[in-house]
């Protein structure tokens, strides 16, 4: 009998299909012990999520060992000290969020010779609480870290404020991309992936609907 976490995968697959999006799903695996985690491993599932640096060097660092496939996303803020245990663990950082950050990234992949992919946090509501970039800084800060810090920016990110309603900053974020001309959006979680899938998110970090409530 299959593991209900792979069952609820394969719902999430089908709803993507249906849309006709080639979206990947990033299974957020943050306060989950790797027990409830290895089902999906084991299934072939790939691309996972943590919040938290410390947490995932203990959990994935033999895992990524033993497979060299799968592809860790960092979807929590980073913190300019974490930096140095963060690559080359993670493949992914989608919480780029000041040139601070950017330079301090820039320097450890030279030191570890491991560039990863990397999604600029936009901030919509200009809200002293959250973390990212504003529109109208977003040209300078995309020239810095390309040119000045030589990072492999892929694409944006987004939390949109709670007001809602994230469709509105979904659809402002697919014409972020279109203007950039950048490849990938990750936004969309548990409560609104399917709106953020039909403005073209790329990427969906889907936590409580695979694993379960968190305790």
């Amino acid at each position: 009998m299959q593991h209900q976490s792979i069952i609820n995968l394969n719902s999430i697959k089908n709803e993507v299909e249906l849309r006709g999006n080639k979206t990947e799903i990033i299974a957020v695996s943050k306060t989950f012990q790797l027990d409830k985690i290895k089902p999906l491993i084991d299934y072939g599932h790939i691309h996972f999520g943590e919040n938290k640096v410390q947490e995932a060097v203990e959990k994935w660092t033999e895992q990524k060992k033993i497979n060299k496939n799968i592809k860790l996303h960092l979807i929590g803020k980073l913190q300019t000290n974490k930096v140095k245990y963060c690559l080359p663990l993670f493949d992914y950082i989608h919480s780029l969020d000041s040139l601070k950050l950017a330079e301090k990234i820039s320097t450890f992949q030279i030191k570890e010779k491991f560039k990863p992919k990397i999604f600029i946090q936009i901030n919509f509501g200009n809200e002293v609480q959250k973390n990212g970039i504003q529109i109208n800084e977003l040209d300078f800060f995309i020239n810095e870290c390309q040119k000045n810090f030589d990072l492999d920016i892929i694409g944006l990110m987004c939390i949109p404020p709670n007001t809602g309603n994230p469709k509105s900053y979904f659809e402002k974020m697919n014409k972020l991309k279109e203007e950039y001309n950048f490849n990938n959006l990750s936004m969309g979680m548990s409560s609104d992936y399917l709106d953020a899938i039909s403005y073209g998110a790329d990427f969906v970090r889907i936590g409580s609907k695979i694993f379960g409530e968190r305790s």
